[in-house]
């Protein structure tokens, strides 16, 4: 069984972890299962602060391998937006800080996670992008719609990549658009590992130093959600204005 050690801030979370746990019930240490039913998975997503502790305890090292198909999934495939991609990887950098999970460990395959994800969107894209993009009766997908695309990553390709891993939502598009815009994959891979690291990296790292401050442990919710709609204008305003562009 693994634990948050007594003596460090993380013994503080595993305390206000383990006071919600009737609220938010999931499989024990003493009764595990070899496998997790729907409403668990759904339930660690939508309160994964709450419940990564007792996961660790109840899976012991497998929790590497859920949270490297998190990360996968998300930044892979182009339906898995919505996975908690910011907000856990904040958490696991906090969870390192305390003991409970080994940074180097979960630093290296979430990033591993992160570039392999993105490199399969990319194949995906420039497989079938070209299909997606011919639906002429379409607003976002038609032939325009791919040329600008196309012009754009010429351009812009490798800034692209780099920064839409900080944007929700635009870092699943993103890869699968290069893909569609026929973007150089030798130029794409290194502007994904690079931008792989930094989002993997800067996160976990500020979990690593933040995450156990009282203060920030105890909203870390309303502060997740502040961040992921503060991400989202940006995106909000473009298809808006691109909306009104298309209806002019």
């Amino acid at each position: 069984m693994l634990s948050l050690g007594s003596g460090s801030p993380g013994i503080m979370l595993r305390r206000d972890l383990n006071r919600g746990a009737s609220a938010s019930p999931i499989h024990r240490p003493d009764a595990p299962q070899s496998t997790m039913d729907l409403s668990t998975l759904v339930n660690l997503l939508l309160h994964f602060d709450a419940q990564l502790a007792q996961f660790i305890q109840a899976y012991g090292h497998w929790v590497y391998a859920m949270l490297f198909a998190i990360v996968f999934v998300e930044t892979g495939l182009v339906v898995m937006p919505f996975l908690p991609g910011d907000s856990m990887l904040f958490i696991v950098g906090a969870f390192c800080a305390s003991g409970a999970l080994s940074l180097p460990a979960a630093l290296s395959l979430l990033w591993a996670a992160a570039a392999l994800g993105d490199s399969l969107n990319y194949q995906i894209g420039k497989a079938i992008g070209h299909k997606v993009f011919s639906w002429q009766d379409s607003r976002w997908f038609n032939r325009r719609a791919f040329d600008r695309a196309h012009a754009f990553y010429e351009q812009y390709g490798g800034i692209t990549i780099i920064a839409a891993r900080f944007i929700p939502f635009i870092r699943t598009f993103a890869p699968f658009v290069a893909g569609v815009a026929e973007m150089s994959y030798a130029r794409f891979l290194v502007y994904n590992i690079v931008g792989g690291g930094l989002w993997v990296g800067s996160l976990m790292l500020a979990g690593y130093a933040f995450g156990n401050i009282p203060w920030i442990k105890h909203n870390l919710g309303a502060l997740t959600l502040g961040i992921v709609v503060l991400s989202l204008l940006p995106v909000g305003w473009g298809w808006w204005k691109a909306g009104r562009a298309a209806v002019v």
